[in-house]
């Protein structure tokens, strides 16, 4: 996705800069006299009055398409202007005022194959490399050269302190130089991008973004390259930029359908990686408020939270290996080959007895049947109130329990079912262990007085 940066300011900023279009009217018009006289040996001379005023036409014309048609004419006519430099920067920002970032390429490597320290041509070319639709490797490798010409000099010569315009305050002046300072960055880091050289294109971004952080394309970017790295350490920094692009929405941000479709893509990936969107709503409020990841920033993934969950099993499993027996029980019963794995292992066979170090089973009560001198007791092994097996005896229980009550037991399987979840044991009161109910004895009649003798 390629966001278009706002043109407009940037190039208002670059004709403050160039100053190479801005001639006192006195002098003009000094030259255009010396012209009608024959000019002056050593210095540059209009070549007649002509030349001049259609100087003057092209100056004062502010629609692009009838200036470009006078520059042609200029051309044409004074194909050796001693002016040609003032043309072909008349050119260059002329194309760009239409809005021709192609042929606006064009007349900058025109002005640098003469000069190639030209400031106003270094920085259209650095600007314009990611606005030229299709741009060929080699205008790719024009923008790449412009904007190394930028950051190795370029910006200190044009902004050396004695050429702020009286204008301009300082702060300014430092404003502007960091920007064209960070836009230096985004297009080597643009290209590189293209070209697939992911890391050198991030390292470029990620300069850009210390420069000026509230980038949305360059987040954008940044997160595109990271995550084509394929490295499963970096992607959810990825994942970051990408959701700070997609968040960010003060100056600077991307347009509000490029965010939404962006969004869009995060929570997708997002939902993939981690394995839910649990999160996702924080993950995002901290992309948005940070310009950059915490240095422990991560987002565990299904890989991560399934190694959590295993080792949670083997802690939970070695303190309670019974508990941790009547879960895979519990799975292997709710497979596709439960049915056969009961017939086959747990039918008419007394459990646990003693599989995997286990003796016995504990539970706590959930309901008895009948509540007294119950016969049928349902307790919950899994976690302690939802049934998931029931206890049958021959005979009946003495007294009852309160619900709740912990027991521990063995016994021999006799049917399932795998939803609702439930065992059904038959239990010998000796593999019963933890019922405290009891049968009083029945209190004996009071034994009646003898009667008194008379």
């Amino acid at each position: 996705m390629l966001f278009r940066v706002n043109l407009q300011n940037r190039f208002l900023m670059a004709a403050m800069l160039a100053g190479s279009l801005c001639f006192a009217p006195v002098a003009m018009k000094a030259q255009a006299q010396q012209a009608a006289a024959g000019g002056q040996a050593g210095q540059k001379n209009w070549k007649d009055r002509d030349e001049y005023d259609l100087y003057n036409a092209i100056n004062s014309d502010t629609n692009p398409q009838s200036k470009l048609q006078k520059l042609n004419q200029w051309k044409d006519k004074y194909p050796t202007s001693d002016y040609a430099d003032v043309r072909r920067t008349l050119y260059l920002t002329t194309y760009v005022a239409a809005n021709q970032p192609a042929n606006a390429m064009t007349a900058a490597k025109d002005i640098l194959a003469v000069t190639p320290d030209d400031f106003t041509a270094l920085y259209y070319t650095t600007l314009l490399t990611m606005q030229t639709p299709n741009a060929t490797p080699a205008q790719m490798a024009d923008g790449q050269k412009a904007a190394n010409g930028l950051l190795n000099g370029g910006l200190d010569k044009q902004f050396a302190p004695d050429k702020k315009p009286a204008n301009v305050s300082d702060d300014q002046w430092k404003q502007t130089r960091t920007q064209i300072e960070a836009l230096a960055h985004t297009t080597i880091g643009w290209v590189s991008m293209q070209q697939k050289q992911n890391e050198a294109a991030e390292a470029e971004f990620k300069k850009s973004l210390a420069i000026d952080p509230n980038q949305g394309n360059v987040n954008l970017w940044m997160g595109t390259v990271i995550i084509a790295e394929k490295k499963p350490e970096t992607y959810p920094v990825g994942l970051f930029y990408m959701a700070r692009a997609a968040n960010y929405d003060g100056n600077g941000a991307l347009p509000p359908q490029a965010r939404q479709q962006t969004n869009a893509y995060v929570k997708k990936a997002y939902d993939a990686y981690h394995g839910s969107d649990q999160g996702f709503s924080e993950f995002q409020q901290m992309a948005k408020a940070n310009p950059a990841p915490p240095a422990d920033f991560k987002i565990a993934s299904t890989v991560d939270l399934a190694k959590a969950e295993a080792a949670k099993e083997q802690a939970e499993a070695a303190a309670n290996p019974a508990l941790a027996l009547w879960k895979t029980i519990k799975q292997a019963l709710q497979g596709a080959d439960g049915a056969s794995y009961f017939e086959s292992s747990m039918k008419e066979a007394l459990l646990p007895g003693g599989a995997n170090g286990v003796k016995e089973f504990s539970a706590k009560v959930v309901s008895m049947e009948p509540e007294t001198r119950p016969k049928t007791v349902v307790v919950a092994l899994e976690d302690g109130t939802t049934p998931d097996a029931t206890l049958k005896f021959e005979e009946p229980l003495p007294g009852k329990v309160d619900p709740g009550t912990v027991l521990t037991f063995s016994g021999v399987p006799q049917s399932y079912t795998a939803t609702p979840f439930m065992v059904v044991f038959n239990v010998d009161k000796e593999n019963l262990h933890g019922w405290t109910g009891t049968n009083p004895r029945p209190r004996a009649p009071a034994k009646k007085a003898p009667a008194k003798k008379q």
